[in-house]
């Protein structure tokens, strides 16, 4: 499967965060989320496995009480079912993420 990204329309997950479906298959699956600065993605958890690769910019990353600066090049492992969540801290940062089994609350 090739996805043109500059194609997939995004939808607006939160106030000032765009979520873009990037690709699906088997097991993975793999969105592109753009936050302006001061966006938050509130804390929450769910049953799926998470890597987040930061893309763009920086971010305040909270993972299971933990708080940590961010940054382009950074990447996170969340396990299922811990409570995480961020805020954006530039303009235009970009958090590329990766979950197993994929999130079929996320289909569009």
């Amino acid at each position: 499967m090739f996805v043109d990204g500059n194609l997939v329309q995004p939808v607006e997950a939160e106030s000032g965060v765009k979520r873009k479906l990037m690709s699906r298959g088997g097991t993975l699956m793999m969105t592109e989320v753009t936050f302006e600065k001061g966006a938050v993605g509130a804390l929450h958890a769910h049953p799926h496995e998470q890597i987040s690769y930061i893309v763009q910019g920086s971010f305040e990353f909270h993972l299971e009480g933990q708080v940590q600066i961010v940054k382009k090049g950074d990447s996170i492992y969340v396990p299922s079912n811990q409570t995480h969540g961020v805020t954006a801290l530039e303009e235009q940062s970009i958090i590329l993420d990766v979950f197993t089994p994929q999130r079929e609350e996320f289909t569009y």
